[in-house]
């Protein structure tokens, strides 16, 4: 009766129930087995991990950078240190002794000579008259067509649009001007960058703070910020 009520084999039933006339509640325990061997020691874990941290090519491999399933092959061959071990645990191998996949990013320095002066020169502004700061950029080439983009909405098949791969009706620039104080962006898509593109977006700053006061204007120095115009 209790075998079919639990759906449980006969056997098993009767073992519980006289393990339970035995030693009672403790009966219920499990008793969960240790589960199979590692097959892996620490020190077969620190060659992984060594491997793994060790550009392919100093190892004599055709290619840059590991992948799991290049790793995984590359340890199952390796003369006197056969390791065999599935892609999965590699993964979680490799998680466990806190090695991550990771990419390597670069950036350039200034080589203006008064490169910190100008900082100085920003700070000082951004701190003291942050209403009266500007930022102007241009942002390109920008293509025309529209871009892929994501949004909540009904259920339905999304939109699809065609990749860029011509741009028959040419490019654009933005450009655009920040002001720091409001944070607000204006701007205006241009067919080019130019100094009268420049001047107009300039103009577009003093028009916003039209009381005559100095306005302070952050931009990089492309040769179209400098023209002789724009200076005057």
């Amino acid at each position: 009766m209790i075998a079919k009520l639990v759906q449980a084999d006969e056997d098993t039933v009767r073992n519980v129930i006289h393990r339970f006339n035995e030693i009672g509640l403790a009966c219920l325990d499990p008793r969960w087995a240790g589960g199979r061997p590692r097959l892996l020691s620490g020190d077969d874990g620190d060659y992984v991990v060594a491997t793994a941290t060790t550009r392919p090519a100093r190892l004599g491999q055709p290619f840059t950078r590991w992948s799991i399933r290049k790793l995984a092959a590359y340890l199952r061959r390796v003369h006197g240190h056969v390791i065999k071990i599935g892609r999965e645990a590699l993964r979680c191998l490799l998680a466990r002794r806190g090695i991550t996949f990771q990419r390597t990013k670069t950036w350039k320095e200034s080589p203006d000579p008064e490169r910190d002066a100008k900082l100085d020169r920003i700070e000082e502004v951004l701190e003291h008259f942050p209403d009266r700061v500007f930022a102007f950029d241009e942002f390109g080439p920008l293509g025309i067509r529209p871009t892929a983009g994501s949004c909540w909405a009904e259920q339905s098949r999304p939109e699809r649009h065609p990749a860029t791969y011509h741009r028959t009706h040419g490019i654009r620039y933005f450009h655009g001007c920040w002001s720091v104080g409001d944070d607000t962006l204006w701007g205006v898509n241009r067919r080019k960058k130019g100094a009268a593109n420049t001047l107009a977006a300039l103009r577009s700053i003093r028009a916003a703070r039209q009381d005559g006061a100095p306005i302070y204007v952050i931009l990089d120095n492309l040769s179209a910020h400098r023209g002789d115009t724009i200076r005057r």
